[in-house]
């Protein structure tokens, strides 16, 4: 089955100052969560955690979707606030998901502007393999 895991990050304006209690609530309060939420980690720098090491290693950045207002909105804001993130397989922002098929292996990259509706085909797939 379909597993999902929250990794949230602070590393985006700051949008996750919180501790990691108050981020679980939030996230439950505020938008339903049942799923996994880890502890707040880093994606990027130095101090990023292993498992976004691997994953940015096996499903490199392969752009924006700039056809989409919201890969462009995206690209805008990270252009504007973390310009060195916009080259590289660096996570360009918040919401980037993976989806990882069920031997570990990487099955897809999707960047922040892909909605949860547009991940179903791809989720489908991986679970029909």
């Amino acid at each position: 089955g379909l597993v999902i895991l929250g990794f949230p990050c602070n590393q985006f304006l700051q949008q996750d100052p919180g501790s990691n209690g108050e981020i679980s609530s939030f996230c439950k309060l505020h938008f339903g969560v049942s799923f996994p939420l880890f502890a707040k980690i880093d994606v990027n720098g130095e101090n990023e955690a292993p498992l976004y090491r691997y994953l940015k290693q096996a499903a490199p950045f392969q752009g924006y979707e700039l056809d989409k207002a919201g890969g462009k909105t995206v690209h805008d804001v990270v252009a504007r606030h973390y310009p060195e993130n916009l080259k590289g397989d660096g996570i360009k922002w918040n919401f980037t998901k993976f989806l990882v098929s069920r031997d570990g292996s990487r099955v897809a990259r999707f960047e922040p502007s892909v909605t949860p509706a547009e991940l179903e085909p791809a989720v489908k797939k991986a679970l029909a393999e």
